[in-house]
């Protein structure tokens, strides 16, 4: 599965939950698939998508799930939310960790998941962790997740590659936040 293939199922099972996106090909391909108001997109700001999820989470307990998408890369740069978020357990947190090995935007040089398990490192942090490696495994993962009460780490495993022809999100990343905001107190 690549990574497309990922955003497109959660995509489809996302669209009245808040979602916090890490920056890059994660944010474009997932803003091609669906760019709606619910999507909060991290253009700059790798490392951070689990943080600011976690953070909403705990700030809002009403909203049945805050969806956090990380690469894993981007998990790398900040693995301190995981024993963060198990130890301050946000009941409707869920983590999808997209992992394909490698650093997409700087010529696919790799990441350490060959030889870390960050689906081990939640689990150990007090995540509840489920793995799919296909479509309908993480469809059902993520509808496993909304049933659970505390963070649900889903370690999706891909194959390398950025999806081609994706536009830049152009929008600023002040309007993007300002969209997202009007969104969650709406809800």
């Amino acid at each position: 599965m690549k990574r497309f293939d990922a955003l497109e199922v959660i995509a489809s099972l996302t669209m009245d939950l808040p979602v916090v996106v890490t920056c890059a090909a994660s944010s474009r391909e997932l803003a091609s698939i669906a760019d709606c108001p619910n999507h909060l997109y991290l253009l700059d700001s790798m490392g951070l998508a689990g943080s600011v999820g976690t953070g909403i989470a705990l700030a809002d307990p009403r909203l049945p799930r805050v969806v956090t998408i990380e690469g894993d890369g981007s998990l790398l740069m900040n693995p301190n939310v995981l024993p963060t978020g198990g130890y301050l357990a946000p009941p409707n947190l869920t983590l999808v960790l997209l992992d394909n090995g490698v650093y997409g935007a700087t010529a696919n040089l790799p990441t350490y998941t060959g030889r870390v398990d960050l689906g081990g490192i939640a689990e150990a942090a007090g995540w509840t962790v489920r793995r799919a490696g296909a479509p309908e495994d993480l469809r059902r993962a993520f509808t496993f997740s909304l049933t659970v009460h505390g963070p649900v780490f889903l370690h999706v495993l891909l194959e390398v590659g950025n999806a081609t022809g994706i536009p830049k999100l152009l929008e600023g990343p002040v309007v993007l936040g300002r969209r997202f905001s009007d969104w969650l107190a709406s809800r």
